[in-house]
């Protein structure tokens, strides 16, 4: 669903995420040793190339302090806040030090912890499994839940980008 069309990619400079119940499902896996694990969409992967290219900067705002998020976080080449307490603080940080105006930001979150960082963006996006209050603040609820290819939908169902022309165009 998306509840404001007017949205396009020319109104966005960056795209500021939660990790868990966005890239994942939410769920974490611990071993009998404490290790955590959790399970991420790979398609969310072109995602992060399309924007890339795109000169959209992206970023992961989590409260988690777990590895697990930086590694991904590395393996996207995305910029990650991790063990955010404060959310709101840290979204203004991102801002200010990339000079990038929180009126062209979209910020997607899943859960109450996400809510006022999410009403601070100028544009919102929740997956569809998403708390009611972030689901009801949101300008574009995808059809996906968190860790199915969120970020992916994002682009190309809502905001209208073709990956394949953009990223796999073949010469003639």
């Amino acid at each position: 669903m998306n509840k404001d069309s007017k949205i396009s990619l020319k109104m966005i400079d960056a795209i500021v995420m939660d990790f868990d119940g966005v890239l994942t499902n939410n769920k974490v896996i611990v071993n009998e040793e404490g290790t955590e694990s959790v399970v991420c969409s790979r398609s969310d992967g072109i995602a992060f190339d399309a924007m890339r290219k795109l000169g959209i900067k992206s970023f992961v705002i989590s409260s988690e302090r777990n590895r697990v998020v930086a590694k991904r976080s590395q393996k996207l080449s995305t910029n990650v806040i991790h063990g955010s307490n404060d959310k709101c603080k840290s979204i203004i940080e991102i801002t200010k030090q990339n000079q990038i105006e929180l009126s062209r930001t979209l910020f997607v979150g899943n859960d109450i912890n996400d809510y006022h960082a999410m009403e601070m963006a100028g544009y919102r996006a929740c997956p569809n499994d998403s708390h009611p209050f972030i689901k009801e603040i949101a300008n574009i609820v995808t059809w996906k839940n968190g860790g199915d290819g969120v970020i992916r939908e994002i682009l190309e169902e809502h905001l209208g980008l073709d990956l394949l022309k953009l990223l796999y165009k073949q010469e003639a």
